[in-house]
């Protein structure tokens, strides 16, 4: 089969690999309909992280092939989402709501990677979520966001306490930020602000619920959020972008009492005890539990209560997963669909 291997930062092509086959009794063989390219794909791609013959993609939908003989919730032909955390949906942490942390969690990039024809998804009870019939091509990319994107940008509201009568403030306009926005807004959120320099992902947000665009970042930001909110900053912020500028955003956003929720992939973001002991705020976040969610944003997806899938403004066909790198590498597609 085909799929995308990154040899080394910026060296990523698309070759031939091993056809995935039933290994343990818990698996399952996906025939991949959709992939995509991450934001956090390239922190590899940048050198910022190691890559080595990585394999790559973490975000799936497809057609179940095979399971094996201890699969109870799924049958060959059902239609799943997957999330990017594989997990077992029965151990205390899962069961507590963080199966992200599943005691057996592992992750898809590196040791399964999805941008490919097809994938061995281990733990395939607890990772995969089958949809309530084969889904029309065009709610593909919506089912295709909540395997992550959306799940994240969601654990981030949630995380953050975004609801009825409360102003969320999201730091972040790639993917995750715009899905965060999103989710404020099914969410209740009363006010939204979306933190943002790209016009075209402005008018994104505000389609998903922003009613306000903040262009300022660092402490410039930080006043005109605090302006915003009568000096005392957001009920809810949501950091959806892991560098330490971002993070201390997100912090000085938060009024006292309010709310954090991150979801950025941390890259050398350091906090000191003094900051957030005087900043007095609840935190919350870490890699998203999106196997919690996924139930509740495959419904919102297929009654068509929700779009996601227009964050993704540029699709390719996998053999030109390059591109999709380059394009979001240089800013030209903020979310790369990827046709299997």
């Amino acid at each position: 089969m085909r799929g995308v291997v990154m040899h080394a930062p910026g060296d990523v092509r698309v070759e031939e690999r091993p056809d995935p086959r039933i290994e343990r009794p818990t698996d399952a063989v996906i025939r991949l309909s959709a992939t995509c390219i991450c934001g956090s794909d390239l922190w590899p791609y940048r050198g910022v992280e190691p890559a080595d013959h990585m394999l790559m993609g973490h975000e799936y939908v497809g057609v179940v092939e095979e399971v094996g003989a201890e699969v109870r919730t799924l049958r060959p032909g059902d239609f799943v989402v997957g999330s990017f955390v594989l997990s077992d949906n029965t151990c205390e942490i899962c069961r507590s709501g963080f199966p992200s942390k599943c005691v057996n969690a592992e992750f898809v990039t590196g040791t399964i990677g999805t941008q490919a024809e097809r994938a061995r998804i281990p733990l395939a009870d607890g990772t995969l979520v089958a949809t309530p019939g084969s889904p029309p091509p065009d709610l593909i990319p919506s089912l295709l966001a909540a395997s992550d994107v959306l799940g994240t940008g969601w654990f981030a509201a949630d995380a953050a306490q975004a609801g009825p009568g409360r102003t969320v403030a999201v730091v972040g306009d790639g993917a995750v930020g715009l899905m965060a926005v999103l989710a404020a807004h099914e969410l209740g959120a009363e006010r939204i602000i979306a933190m943002s320099r790209h016009p075209q992902r402005q008018e994104l947000a505000r389609s998903y619920g922003a009613t306000d665009i903040v262009e300022e970042r660092g402490e410039a930001g930080i006043a005109r959020i605090r302006e915003l909110t009568g000096g005392l900053g957001a009920h809810s912020v949501c950091e959806a972008v892991g560098t330490q500028e971002s993070f201390m955003q997100a912090i000085g956003c938060t009024r006292s009492g309010g709310h954090l929720g991150f979801v950025g992939v941390d890259h050398d973001v350091q906090v000191s005890g003094a900051r957030l002991f005087f900043a007095e705020i609840h935190t919350l976040g870490g890699p998203a539990p999106v196997r919690r969610f996924l139930p509740d944003l495959i419904r919102r997806v297929w009654d068509r209560t929700i779009d996601p899938g227009r964050v993704f403004d540029l699709t390719l066909p996998l053999e030109e997963a390059a591109e999709g790198y380059a394009a979001m590498d240089e800013r030209r597609a903020t979310k790369v669909l990827l046709r299997v």
